[in-house]
């Protein structure tokens, strides 16, 4: 560094020039009661009070050093726990989707299984799993309506092309879990032998040795994701699982 970038930055005063609020807003996404459902908190001081919102925040600037740190902050204070799965979604920001300053948020997509969460959510008053369709009949603070759908059609973008999906379910799941997941997302069903043999055909799933009762009294073999899993594309998509992988 040089002595002048060296003084520059010394004598830089961050407050000379208009900021807009930056905040940090996680949509955090769950498989339950064969529902996919969201994250929702109440928000307890203005704007917005008492309304629903995503689980964001501002970046503490002395303890936060990247943005996935914020997100994860936050998830953490409200679920007890950090999501397996964080991809950054997109940044929304304008001039009128906060009432105190221009604003801008970045995004992300999370996932995690319920029964991770579920203790400690229930300990914590102003926080709610949601279904998609209970949103239309809460009042949403901000934009977080549009955030979520953008964060929906992204899952479900996944779920044709990958098993990012399975990051919603227990460590150790079925198959027909994991295509009944797939098919809520997809919003279609899916066939059952197309989709068991591109899912073996992809070697992503380890056997875990163990089974679990079914309804039907077959035994179903439970799995998990391999570690490199959840990086994997399809070439086809699922929805027209009928081809083998190239």
């Amino acid at each position: 560094m040089t002595n002048d970038e060296q003084d520059y930055l010394e004598h830089y005063d961050k407050q000379a020039y208009d900021a807009p609020i930056v905040t940090v807003d996680p949509v955090l996404f769950t498989y339950h009661e064969e529902q996919l459902k969201v994250l929702l908190v109440q928000r307890s001081r203005p704007p917005d009070q008492q309304m629903w919102g995503l689980p964001g925040g501002f970046v503490d600037l002395k303890n936060d050093a990247t943005l996935e740190d914020t997100a994860l902050r936050k998830l953490r204070e409200k679920t007890g726990v950090v999501p397996p799965y964080l991809e950054q979604l997109q940044t929304f920001g304008n001039a009128w989707r906060d009432k105190r300053s221009w604003s801008v948020t970045v995004c992300y997509t999370a996932l995690i299984a319920h029964q991770e969460c579920a203790a400690h959510i229930a300990t914590v008053a102003d926080v709610r799993w949601v279904t998609l369709p209970e949103l239309a009949s809460l009042p949403l603070a901000f934009d977080h309506g549009t955030i979520i759908q953008q964060a929906r059609e992204r899952l479900r973008q996944k779920a044709l092309y990958s098993i990012v999906p399975a990051y919603a379910l227990p460590e150790k799941f079925t198959l027909p879990e994991l295509q009944q997941l797939h098919e809520v997302l997809l919003e279609m069903p899916l066939q059952k032998k197309s989709f068991r043999r591109r899912i073996e055909q992809a070697e992503l799933l380890e056997d875990t040795g163990e089974k679990r009762a079914e309804s039907s009294g077959r035994p179903a073999t439970l799995y998990r994701m391999k570690a490199e899993s959840g990086a994997y594309t399809f070439l086809r998509n699922l929805s027209g699982a009928g081809d083998a992988e190239a």
